[in-house]
């Protein structure tokens, strides 16, 4: 399990997550100023550096990628502003997220969530 801090990047965290989780096919879980990814198989072991690659990624293309330091330690990464900015963004609709309660699953449509939990009852 990986653990992302994302203190300097509250606004943005449910786009990161969704993004992140993505791109390393992991399961994400939210949590009040950070959130952490996790794989469904146990032996796996998510790669720290594809996910600061993909972290990387997303914060260049909403053109913040110079403010903001990755920073890998152990199973910890940090998102951390170089010059003391946070992004301060005006939420356009709050969006809702659900999440399985079994698995951690996360996804802002509830129908989708209502669909996946089946899955656990088969």
């Amino acid at each position: 399990m990986l653990t992302i801090d994302c203190t300097d990047v509250l606004s943005i965290k449910h786009e990161l997550v969704v993004y992140v989780s993505d791109q390393v096919a992991a399961i994400p879980t939210l949590k009040n100023n950070q959130f952490t990814l996790s794989t469904l198989d146990d032996d796996e072991v998510i790669d720290t550096n594809t996910v600061i690659t993909a972290i990387k990624e997303f914060l260049d293309s909403i053109g913040e990628g110079r403010n903001f330091a990755v920073i890998g330690n152990n199973h910890m990464i940090s998102i951390t502003s170089v010059s003391g900015k946070v992004i301060e963004r005006e939420p356009s609709q709050p969006q809702e997220m659900f999440s399985c309660s079994h698995c951690g699953f996360v996804t802002q449509y509830q129908v989708e969530l209502e669909t996946h939990m089946k899955i656990h009852y088969l």
